[in-house]
């Protein structure tokens, strides 16, 4: 059977071979959309297809992984349109191929595409893994660096890493969200303006001191206030804040 989706790649191709559970599947089509990820292909699923139960496990969206997977009978055949093939294994093999990190693979598997290649990605059947008739077939191995004595990944596992591998190159993400909350940060004056306001009531009611001191404690009061990030919406309530305590009656 041919693929239905379109020839020009966008994405690599995720390859179920010999899948077992059909919750399974549902499972890695949530975990590849969840990516951005939408081009399945399925080796010879053990109960049939289509599948209730991986419908199910779909869950909305992700149906639409399913309605376009191609289904093939055998690995040959769901890899004979790719230009290079990676395997997914754990286990040491007695076939000498190069060996990549997900990173590492899907950073490969990037530059490929944008080539214009196909490039598509193995996974095997829940209980064995791949066969080495499958890995054979494949250019180079993926493997993920875990715990050596408890190497198994469920397959929806190890699909939704690879694909989180190969968003995380394609899509620009901040590595740290300032946690704002979309709030707006405050201006360098608005923040000036801010320590003026408690350098002022500060020294109103006598907190610098020794006054040799006074040059240096004002300094570090500055470098707090810059230091801490501030939204707009903080400084106002800075403001309130020591308003509302200076008109407290003493």
């Amino acid at each position: 059977m041919t693929d239905p989706t379109p020839d020009l790649p966008k994405f690599p191709l995720f390859i179920l071979v010999r899948p077992q559970m059909g919750e399974n599947i549902g499972a890695a089509a949530r975990a590849m959309l969840n990516f951005g990820l939408d081009r399945l292909r399925l080796v010879s699923p053990r109960d049939g297809w289509p599948n209730p139960k991986a419908v199910a496990m779909a869950s909305g969206a992700a149906g639409q992984v399913l309605d376009h997977a191609g289904v093939f009978a055998d690995t040959g055949a769901a890899i004979a349109d790719c230009d290079f093939v990676f395997a997914t294994t754990a286990r040491g093999r007695e076939l000498t191929k190069p060996i990549y990190t997900p990173e590492a693979a899907m950073t490969e598997a990037r530059t490929r595409i944008a080539r214009g290649e196909k490039v598509a990605v193995l996974f095997g059947p829940e209980r064995t893994g791949l066969e080495n008739d499958d890995i054979v077939r494949a250019n180079a191995i993926i493997t993920v660096p875990v715990n050596p004595a408890f190497f198994s990944l469920n397959l929806a596992q190890a699909v939704l890493l690879t694909a989180y591998e190969f968003s995380r190159q394609t899509v620009d993400v901040a590595p740290i969200d300032p946690g704002l909350a979309g709030g707006e940060t405050a201006s360098a004056l608005e923040v000036e303006k801010l320590g003026d306001h408690y350098e002022e009531r500060l020294q109103e009611a006598g907190f610098f001191f020794p006054e040799g001191k006074a040059p240096m404690m004002k300094r570090n009061l500055r470098n707090m206030w810059t230091r801490f990030g501030l939204t707009r919406a903080d400084v106002q309530t800075l403001h309130g804040v020591l308003r509302k305590l200076t008109r407290v009656p003493r």
